[in-house]
C-alpha cells in the first residue's frame, strides 16, 4: 500500500478512519483496503478479465470505501457506522478521477469513469440484497449502470478482506448467489430488457410495477431536457439542435424578470413551469434549457412532462472538466468558482432509469 498511498495522497485519510470492529476486526479502512486489493489480485475471476476491465475494477475496489472518513460515527451503543458511504462515495469519487493529475490532464474518459462510479455506488449490494424489500428492483437498478459480473468479483475481493467476529456470518454464502439471482432477473449480460422504452420509464415510476408489463404508448410529444455544468456548452447545443422547437431557458427567464443568479429563484422557476404547462397542454415539443447536475432538479420537470403524457429525452453534456471549468470562468456571466464546484459536487449523471431516452454528448 506504501506505492499508492504516494501516488494517491486522498487515500491518508483511510488509516485514519475506524470501522466496526464485529464486521472489520482487521482494523482502519486503509487495512482493509490493503487486504482487499491483495485478494481482487489473487482471484482468478480478476485475473482472467482483458486488461481494460481489470482497470475498471481494479479502480472501483480502490475507491469503493473512498467517502467513509465522511461517514462514519460511533453509536451510542459502541457501534461504528458509516451510512450512505457508497453514495457519497460516487460524489468524492468522480472529482477525483475527473481532477487528479494522475488520471491525466484530462481526467478519465467519461465512459470509462462511470463504470468505476457504479461500482463505487453499489459495491455493497451483493452482499445486502437479499434484505431488501423487492431484491429482484434492487439488482435490476443497479444492472442498468454497473457492470454486474465486475461488481460480484468486487465484492468477493471486499468481503474476503476482512475479518468478521460475527456467529453464523453468511455474506460469502449470498456473495456467491449473486451472478444466479442476477442471470434469474435477466441482468447478467448487460442491463435489463424491457419491452419498449415507455415500459422501463413506467417500470422505474410505479414501485409496484413487474418488469416484464407491456404497457401502452401514449405519449403525445417529446420535451428534451438538457443536463451539464456550467460552460458544457448548452446553449451552443440550442442553438445547432432546438431548430423550430420552443426552448424555455432558465437564464432568459432571469434576464427578462431581471433576477440575479445568486437572488431567490422561485419567480424564475414559477415563470418557467408555467410555460412549459401552456406547452405540454397543447402537446408542443420543447426544449427544457437548465444546469439540472442532479436527478432531483431533472425530476421536477420530468414528472411535469410524464403527468402531460410527454415522453422525456435526456441530453447531457460534458466536455472534460478542466475545460468546462475555463469555458465558465470565461463567460461574461461567469458561475463563480465556489458555486461551480458545489455543482459538480451533486452532479447526477443521467441514465435510463428516468428518461425514454439519454444522449451524452462528452468529449
Amino acid at each position: 500500500m506504501a506505492g499508492l498511498r504516494d501516488l494517491y495522497p486522498w487515500l491518508e485519510p483511510l488509516g485514519e478512519c475506524p470501522q466496526d470492529p464485529v464486521f472489520h476486526a482487521e482494523g482502519d479502512v486503509l487495512t482493509h483496503l490493503g487486504l482487499v486489493l491483495a485478494e481482487l489480485a489473487a482471484l482468478p475471476a480478476f485475473r482472467t478479465l482483458p486488461e481494460a476491465d481489470r482497470h475498471v475494477l481494479f479502480a472501483g475496489t480502490l475507491l469503493h470505501d473512498i467517502a467513509k472518513p465522511d461517514r462514519t460515527r460511533t453509536e451510542e451503543d459502541g457501534r461504528v457506522r458509516s451510512p450512505g458511504h457508497a453514495v457519497k462515495g460516487v460524489y468524492k469519487a468522480r472529482r477525483i478521477l475527473a481532477e487528479d493529475p494522475a488520471f491525466g490532464p484530462d481526467g478519465t474518459p467519461f465512459g470509462v469513469r462511470e463504470q468505476v462510479l457504479a461500482l463505487v455506488r453499489w459495491h455493497g449490494l451483493p452482499a445486502t440484497y437479499l434484505e431488501k424489500p423487492d431484491p429482484e428492483r434492487a439488482v435490476i437498478l443497479a444492472g442498468m449502470t454497473a457492470r454486474m459480473d465486475l461488481l460480484a468479483v468486487l465484492a468477493e475481493a471486499d468481503h474476503r478482506g476482512r475479518v468478521c467476529l460475527k456467529d453464523a456470518d453468511d455474506t460469502m454464502t449470498r456473495v456467491g448467489l449473486f451472478p444466479d439471482f442476477c442471470r434469474e432477473v435477466a441482468c447478467w449480460d448487460g442491463p435489463r430488457a424491457f419491452a419498449s422504452d415507455h415500459s422501463r420509464v413506467g417500470y422505474f415510476r410505479a414501485p409496484t410495477a413487474h418488469p416484464t408489463l407491456a404497457l401502452y404508448d401514449d405519449t403525445r410529444c417529446e420535451v428534451t431536457v438538457l443536463s451539464g455544468l456550467p460552460g458544457s456548452g448548452k446553449d451552443t447545443w440550442v442553438r445547432a439542435n432546438a431548430g423550430t422547437r420552443e426552448v424555455i431557458g432558465l437564464d432568459d427567464i432571469r434576464a427578462e424578470l431581471d433576477v440575479d443568479p445568486g437572488e431567490n429563484q422561485g419567480a424564475v422557476i414559477a415563470a418557467a413551469h408555467d410555460r412549459a404547462k401552456g406547452l405540454l397542454r397543447t402537446g408542443t415539443p420543447f426544449v427544457w434549457n437548465a444546469t439540472n447536475v442532479s436527478r432531483t432538479l431533472r425530476g421536477k420537470i420530468v414528472d411535469l412532462a410524464a403527468g402531460y403524457k410527454a415522453r422525456v429525452r435526456v441530453v447531457y453534456l460534458e466536455p472534460p472538466l478542466p475545460q468546462n471549468r475555463a469555458r465558465n470562468a470565461g463567460r461574461v456571466k461567469y458561475v463563480p468558482q465556489r458555486v461551480w464546484d458545489r455543482m459538480l459536487d451533486r452532479l447526477d449523471v443521467p441514465n435510463l432509469t428516468e428518461a425514454h431516452a439519454v444522449e451524452y454528448v462528452v468529449g
